[in-house]
């Protein structure tokens, strides 16, 4: 673990501007949070019954394509025993490499179910790499973004084995996955790795994200495990921070979600402005779940986006 720690240390890539949030609405700066509202705004198991569903048809369709599809599993990119990714080959040389973050709070899920979506993306020219990350509260979500950002510069030192293109990385995320995406736009990648060019992420995607993590500070079943500080806060939520100096964000988020999966989605783009979020676009229909199901369903609006992501 002496990665995630060193990861604890700092949060340099990701650099704050305090002074944007006085501009924002910070539900942190309630005196007395509605804890019970927050709740019924961000707990989406409760708002989807049939989340279930969702589950088991991803992991079996996650299980036939890692059947069908040239992939190397469990591939270790650090040192903590959850820092291992799936990497699934493009058909083609100089295939864009998309990389798909997974959600589940920063706390539950698994890349394993996630395999259909490497699937999907194969099949539009793409090379996939699905990351696993260190889960709250055994890591933070500074920790956690930071580990994913090395899963980021696995791809780039490694997407030429997976017939991809250096230069065409792109990152999707769902949910906390969107939080993540965000981030690695936002990186300052020279920071965190010499190494590394400073636009390894040129285009990333957030279905359903969540952008600023104050309300979640206040939700007691999720705080329980997250157990964010208002610095943690203020390090790890995209419309915190500086608009990316390039590149650009499409956040999307599902019309029958919660007013408050609404309102982040807007809020992404009011911090980072048009020209960094050309679109924040709800999408009539969808819920918290069905949102990536549309993701791999080609003809739908979100996986023409994420399409048009990979050019």
């Amino acid at each position: 673990m002496q990665k995630v720690r060193a990861a604890a240390a700092s949060a340099k890539p990701f650099a704050t501007m305090a002074s944007l949030m006085a501009r924002l609405n910070d539900s942190s700066r309630r005196d007395q949070p509605d804890t019970q509202w927050l709740e019924r705004m961000y707990n989406n198991r409760l708002r989807v019954p049939e989340h279930g569903d969702h589950f088991a048809r991803w992991s079996a369709e996650s299980a036939l394509a890692r059947r069908s599809l040239p992939c190397d599993l469990d591939v270790p990119y650090g040192d903590a025993p959850r820092e291992r990714l799936d990497a699934f080959a493009a058909k083609g040389k100089g295939a864009p490499l998309v990389v798909f973050v997974h959600g589940g709070y920063w706390k539950a899920l698994d890349k394993s179910i996630h395999s259909f979506i490497a699937a999907a993306l194969h099949d539009a020219g793409a090379a996939v790499v699905v990351p696993n990350y260190t889960l709250a509260p055994q890591a933070s979500i500074p920790q956690i973004t930071l580990q994913v950002a090395r899963a980021v510069g696995w791809s780039w030192r490694h997407a030429r084995t997976l017939n991809a293109d250096p230069r065409r990385i792109s990152v999707i995320g769902h949910s906390a996955g969107g939080q993540l995406a965000a981030m690695m736009l936002a990186c300052a990648w020279k920071v965190f790795d010499p190494e590394l060019p400073p636009d390894v992420v040129k285009r990333a995607m957030g279905l359903s994200g969540l952008y600023d993590l104050a309300p979640l500070m206040h939700t007691p079943s999720l705080q329980e495990a997250l157990r964010l500080t208002p610095q943690q806060v203020h390090d790890a939520s995209p419309a915190r921070l500086p608009a990316p100096a390039r590149g650009r964000f499409v956040a999307v988020v599902g019309g029958e979600e919660s007013g408050e999966y609404l309102r982040q989605n807007r809020l992404i783009q009011q911090a980072w402005g048009r020209e960094r979020v050309p679109l924040a676009a709800a999408l009539p229909g969808l819920n918290h779940f069905s949102i990536v199901d549309a993701l791999v369903t080609r003809g739908t609006r979100v996986n023409r986006l994420a399409r048009e992501l990979m050019r």
